[in-house]
């Protein structure tokens, strides 16, 4: 097991202008993780091939593993040449992956940001023909250089385990599977022991993230929270300080015999750097306790 820190963790000293992504690896080096995910925000790469170079090259010297790339995208498309549009757009994402000599890669299938009634399992259905032809044409297009590419239990639309799932088994390619985030199940109100349960066997990649919790009627006042798919209440948390059951997590996954990488995300309140320090060390801490 390899822990590491997704760039998104942060976030808050990228966009600041505090750190680069260079910067971020060599912090990544310096505080015990092994891999970095690299999430595109506060910097891009897709249209920067001299800074994608020097990712490359920068984290081999300080010896960290580029875990995985992830990216928004959207199949639910109005018509076929916006659908066409953004295959294309996918297929410069891959051949950035293949350049940055990375083997994973997630991206989503619909929208992040959502209206309630697409949240439903009516839109869902309605959408997976081109949820599941996106993933297709992505899946097969990445598999000729070795790309694995996955989704997350992300995005409100495809975010409980079962709806993962339900485009795991349609896609129905070897190279496409499941980034598991162990927190984003309560995004949906699902339990996020019984998340990991589900979808542990298709999962090539885990998350592990924080949350605090407060019901719907209960409004827990200022703050970053945001609402859940039922109107609940969630903030990110440092790992092991909200309300996830880590070690319980834990232990599922050490018993399913996962072997892959582990990445920290960080999305709270606190300062970036202490909070990621905090959360790799926790991670590490309960890992070797279970």
């Amino acid at each position: 097991m390899k822990i590491g820190l997704s760039t998104y963790s942060l976030l808050g000293a990228l966009k600041s202008g505090e750190m680069t992504v260079l910067d971020v690896i060599d912090w990544i080096a310096e505080n015990g993780g092994e891999h970095m995910e690299i999430v595109p925000y506060g910097f891009t790469l897709v249209d920067n091939p001299e800074l994608a170079d020097a990712v490359r090259g920068h984290a081999k010297a300080a010896g960290i593993a580029l875990s995985n790339y992830s990216m928004p995208a959207n199949f639910v498309q109005p018509d076929e040449a916006s659908f066409e549009a953004e295959m294309a757009r996918m297929k410069t994402h891959v051949d950035l992956v293949r350049r940055l000599g990375m083997t994973h890669m997630r991206h989503d299938v619909t929208a992040f940001t959502i209206e309630k009634e697409q949240m439903t399992i009516a839109w869902f259905e309605e959408s997976l023909p081109l949820i599941v032809k996106g993933s297709r044409i992505v899946a097969d297009y990445a598999a000729q250089y070795g790309i694995t590419t996955t989704i997350e239990n992300h995005g409100f639309s495809v975010q409980a385990s079962d709806r993962v799932q339900r485009v795991l088994q349609a896609v129905d390619r070897p190279n496409f599977k499941t980034t598991l985030d162990i927190g984003n199940f309560m995004c949906v109100d699902e339990d996020p022991v019984i998340g990991v349960m589900k979808n542990l066997p298709y999962a090539s990649l885990v998350h592990f993230k924080d949350f605090y919790f407060r019901p719907f009627d209960e409004p827990p006042g200022g703050g970053d929270w945001f609402r859940t798919s039922n109107g609940n209440y969630l903030r990110g948390a440092i790992v092991g300080h909200g309300e996830i059951p880590i070690r319980r997590i834990i232990k599922l996954i050490k018993g399913s015999g996962y072997d892959g990488s582990i990445t920290v995300e960080f999305e709270g309140m606190e300062e970036c750097k202490s909070a990621s320090r905090i959360g790799m060390d926790n991670l590490r801490r309960l890992w070797e306790e279970a």
